[in-house]
C-alpha cells in the first residue's frame, strides 16, 4: 500500500506548488472513515481510494482532484456527510465527491433502472466539472483490475457495464489508454474464450515479428533524418478487443488482419506533420482509401492526427499515425492532458479555469448535448438508450453549406444531420440536398457529404422518424415533439368535449373561467387540463362543478328522447372532419392492417389514436360516430351499429365525425360479411373469386358447420367504400352456391 509521504511526493514531482496539507488531510480522513472496512480481496478498503489517487497521479492531475480520488467513496460507504466534507475540504471538493456518489438509496424497480439512474446523475455531475468523470474512470479502472476477487456471478454484469458505458465515455473524452485497458479487462470476462485465443495468436505474432518492428522503426527514423526531419517513431500493437471488434465487423479471420502493428511518428509542429506525410507518400506507395486527416478536421473528442497506410520497408504494409508531441499527449490522456485545472484555492497555473477549458473543448460539447437529452426522455432507461446510441459510434464527417463540420454515427441520415445542427432545424425539416442534389431524407450519409436541409415552419416531425433516426439526440427530439403534438391534439379533443358538456349543462363555455378553476382541478396550465379531459383522465362533469360549484347534473331526470339533439341521442358537436388513412400508404400494401390507426383532425397538427369498431368496422359512405375511449382515443362506429347502445348513458363520449376522404383514395377500410353457402367443391373458390375480381382483399375467414348441406362463414375483408362493399355483396348473392349474404356490424 502506498504510504502517505509517497503519494505527496508523486504529486509534488510534477506539481511543486501542490497543497501538501490538503493531500495529507484527505489521506488521513479517508483512512479513518473507511476504518476496518474490507474489500472482496480481503485488503483494507482504504487501498481502493489510495490506488484511485495513484492512477490520477499517473495522469498528472491537480492536488484537488487527487484529494477527491481519496475521498470519492466516503459519502457512499461511510458516515461522512456533505456538510462535513464542505467544512474540512471546501464546497468544491464536497460537490465533486457528491457527484461521484451512486443513487443507492432510491427504490429502483430494476437493476437496469439503477444503472440508468447512476449514469444519469454521473453525466449531470460531469457536465458541471469534468474532474468527476476522470475520477470515476480511475475508480472503475481499479475496480476492473481487481474484478477477479468479485464473486463470479457479478463479474459479467460489471464487465458489460464497463464496456457499454465507461470505456466509450473514456474514448469520448479522448482518454485512449484508459479506454483500451477498460475494454481489455472487460473483454477478458465477457468472452474469455475469444480473449484467450486472440491473446495467444498475438503472442505468436509478437515473437515472430520482434526484429521486424525494430527494423521498421529504425528505417523510418533514418529516412526522415536524411530528409532533414527530426521525428520519433514508435511501434504499437493493436489490442485484443480492438482486433476482436474488427474481425466481427468485417467478418474476417485473424490471419487476414494487416494492421496488427501501427507506427506513430511524432514531430515538433503541424508543418512537420505534413512534411512527414509528403516524404512517406513520395518514397512508398500509399494504400487507397486508407488516408484520414484528423489534423484539419479533428474528431469530436479533439483527437488530432494524420493516418495513412503505405507499402513500406521490406514490402510490409505499414500503418502510420503522424502527430505532434502535444497531439500525442492529448491522444493518450484526452481532457486529462490539460494541466490547468483549478485547484481548491481558486488559482490556476495558466490563468484559465477548468470551466473555461471545458467549455472550449469539442469533447465537452458532446457531453452538454447528451445532458440535454435528460429533459427529453420519459425515463432513465430511455436516457440510457440514447446515451449508448451516442457512445457507440463509428463516425462520418459531413458539412453544412457554410463549411461547419457535423460528426455523425455511421449509418446516419439527413434527419440526424438536421437535428445535429439544431433541434428546430430537425423539427421543421421537409427535405434535403446532398452534394447539391435533392435526395430522400433516408439516404445514408458518407464522409465528406455536404448536406443542405430544406425546412418549412408548417412541418412537424412524423413519429415514424424515431424508428429510422440513428442518433439519440434526433430520437429524443422526435419523441419530445411527438408528445407535444399528441398533447396538443388531446387538448383540442378535450376542448370539444367540454364545449359539448357545457352546452348540455346550459352553461356558456369559457376558457378564462376554467383557468380560474385550475387550482381546484389540480392543474397548473389550461392545456394540461384540456389534454386530461381529452385522454379521459378528467371528467367533464368535474370541470363544470369546479367552474360552477352550485351545478347539479340533471341528466338522470331526463327522458331518453331529451338526452341529446342529434342522431340517436348524439349531441351536436361542431362537426370535426376526420381524414382516416389506412396503413397502405406507409407500408406499400393494399390491404387494411387491423388495430389502431392515426387520424389527424383538421385544424390540429397531430394525430390521435383511432380504432375501428371491433365487429365489422366502418367504411366511407357509412354515417359514422366517434366514441371517445379514455386513454385509447376514438373508436369509429357506423351510426346503425347496435353496439352504440352501450354508450347511451355517456353522451359526453360521443363525437359527431364525418369522412373526409380524397376522391382518389387508395386506402382500404375494414368490413365484415356473413355468407351461407352450399357444402360442395368450388363454393369457397367462387366467393373468393368475386372478392378478388372486385379488387377486395380478404383478411380472415372463419368457417362454421350448420347443416350437412350448408356452411356459414364469416369473412373479414377490406374495401374502398360502401358502394364497393355493396357491389361485392350483391355479386356474392348472385352465385348459385350462395344461399344468403349480408353485412355484419
Amino acid at each position: 500500500m502506498m504510504r502517505q509521504y509517497e503519494l505527496v511526493e508523486r504529486v509534488v514531482s510534477y506539481n511543486p506548488n501542490a497543497d501538501e496539507a490538503l493531500l495529507n488531510k484527505a489521506y488521513v480522513y479517508s483512512m479513518r472513515k473507511h476504518g476496518k472496512q474490507k474489500r472482496a480481496s480481503g485488503d483494507p478498503y482504504f487501498v481502493h481510494p489510495l490506488e484511485v489517487a495513484g492512477i490520477l497521479t499517473d495522469l498528472r492531475l491537480d492536488d484537488g482532484t487527487i484529494a477527491v480520488g481519496l475521498l470519492h467513496d466516503t459519502l457512499e460507504d461511510t458516515d461522512a456527510t456533505r456538510a462535513e466534507l464542505d467544512s474540512m475540504f471546501g464546497p468544491e471538493i464536497g460537490k465533486l465527491v457528491e457527484g461521484l456518489t451512486k443513487i443507492s438509496k432510491l427504490d429502483l424497480v430494476s437493476r437496469r433502472t439503477a444503472q440508468a439512474e447512476n449514469i444519469r446523475k454521473l453525466l449531470l455531475a460531469i457536465s458541471d466539472d469534468v474532474r468527476v468523470l476522470i475520477v470515476k474512470l480511475a475508480d472503475r479502472l481499479h475496480n476492473m483490475r481487481t474484478l477477479h476477487f468479485v464473486p463470479e456471478h457479478k463479474r459479467h454484469r460489471i464487465a458489460q457495464e464497463t464496456i457499454d458505458i465507461y470505456a466509450p465515455l473514456a474514448e469520448r473524452m479522448g482518454m485512449q489508454d484508459i479506454r483500451e485497458e477498460l475494454e481489455g479487462l472487460s473483454f477478458k470476462y465477457i468472452n474469455p474464450e475469444a480473449y484467450q485465443a486472440i491473446s495467444e495468436r498475438l503472442e505468436e505474432v509478437r515473437q515472430r515479428n520482434k526484429t521486424i518492428i525494430t527494423e521498421i522503426e529504425g528505417e523510418l527514423e533514418k529516412t526522415f533524418l536524411e530528409k532533414g526531419l527530426k521525428a520519433t517513431v514508435r511501434g504499437r500493437e493493436k489490442k485484443a478487443y480492438s482486433i476482436f471488434r474488427k474481425m466481427q465487423r468485417q467478418n474476417i479471420g485473424f490471419e487476414q488482419l494487416s494492421d496488427i502493428y501501427a507506427f506513430r511518428v511524432l514531430v515538433d509542429n503541424i508543418d512537420d506533420c505534413y512534411r512527414t506525410l509528403g516524404i512517406v507518400h513520395t518514397i512508398w506507395p500509399c494504400v487507397p482509401g486508407r488516408f484520414k486527416d484528423y489534423v484539419s478536421t479533428p474528431k469530436p473528442n479533439d483527437y488530432r492526427s494524420i493516418h495513412t497506410t503505405v507499402i513500406g520497408p521490406g514490402r510490409q504494409r505499414v500503418e502510420l499515425q503522424i502527430r505532434t508531441y502535444e497531439m500525442h499527449q492529448f491522444a493518450e490522456y484526452g481532457v486529462a492532458a490539460h494541466a490547468l485545472y483549478k485547484d481548491v484555492t481558486g488559482k490556476t497555473k495558466g490563468g484559465r479555469s477548468l470551466g473555461r477549458l471545458a467549455k472550449d473543448s469539442n469533447a465537452y460539447s458532446w457531453l452538454r448535448q447528451t445532458v440535454e437529452l435528460l429533459s427529453s426522455g420519459n425515463s432513465a432507461e430511455e436516457f440510457l438508450e440514447h446515451t449508448k446510441l451516442e457512445l457507440f459510434q463509428d463516425q462520418v464527417f459531413c458539412f453544412t453549406p457554410k463549411g461547419r463540420v457535423i460528426a455523425l454515427p455511421r449509418g446516419a441520415i439527413p434527419i440526424d444531420f438536421a437535428y445535429a445542427v439544431h433541434t428546430d432545424i430537425g423539427d421543421t425539416c421537409i427535405g434535403c440536398k446532398i452534394n447539391g442534389a435533392v435526395m430522400p431524407l433516408v439516404t445514408e450519409l458518407n464522409n465528406g457529404d455536404e448536406v443542405e436541409i430544406i425546412c418549412s415552419k408548417a412541418q412537424t416531425p412524423p413519429p415514424a422518424w424515431e424508428n429510422i433516426a440513428a442518433t439519440g439526440k434526433a430520437r429524443a427530439a422526435i419523441r419530445k415533439a411527438t408528445r407535444a403534438a399528441v398533447r396538443k391534439q388531446y387538448a383540442g379533443l378535450g376542448e370539444q368535449i367540454l364545449q359539448n358538456a357545457f352546452k348540455r349543462a346550459g352553461q356558456e363555455y369559457s376558457a378564462e373561467q376554467i383557468k380560474v378553476a385550475l387550482s381546484r382541478l389540480g392543474f397548473q396550465a389550461l392545456d394540461e387540463a384540456l389534454a386530461a379531459v381529452g385522454r379521459g383522465e378528467l371528467q367533464s362533469r368535474m370541470v363544470i362543478e369546479a367552474v360552477f360549484p352550485d351545478y347539479q347534473d340533471q341528466r338522470a331526470a331526463q327522458s331518453e328522447g331529451e338526452r341529446g339533439e342529434g342522431w340517436f341521442g348524439l349531441p351536436h358537436a361542431s362537426a370535426m372532419k376526420f381524414r382516416i388513412p389506412g396503413s397502405s400508404r406507409k407500408n406499400g400494401k393494399n390491404g387494411h392492417q387491423p388495430g389502431q390507426r392515426s387520424i389527424p383532425i383538421r385544424g390540429l397538427s397531430a394525430d390521435i389514436p383511432v380504432t375501428f369498431a371491433p365487429e365489422g368496422g366502418a367504411v366511407p359512405g357509412d354515417r359514422i360516430v366517434g366514441i371517445h375511449t379514455p386513454g385509447k382515443g376514438v373508436t369509429i362506429y357506423p351510426i346503425h351499429s347496435p353496439a352504440l347502445s352501450q354508450f347511451d348513458d355517456a353522451p359526453e363520449r360521443w363525437l359527431d365525425v364525418r369522412w373526409d376522404i380524397d376522391e382518389e383514395n387508395t386506402e382500404r377500410f375494414p368490413a365484415r360479411i356473413e355468407v351461407s353457402i352450399l357444402n360442395e367443391p368450388g363454393s369457397l373458390a367462387a366467393i373468393a373469386n368475386v372478392i378478388a375480381e372486385n379488387d377486395g382483399n380478404i383478411e380472415n375467414i372463419k368457417m362454421e358447420h350448420q347443416l350437412n348441406d350448408f356452411h356459414d362463414m364469416t369473412i373479414d375483408l377490406s374495401v374502398w367504400n360502401l358502394n364497393h362493399l355493396n357491389r361485392i355483396i350483391e355479386q356474392i348473392r348472385s352465385k348459385k352456391t350462395v344461399s344468403k349474404a349480408w353485412r355484419v356490424n
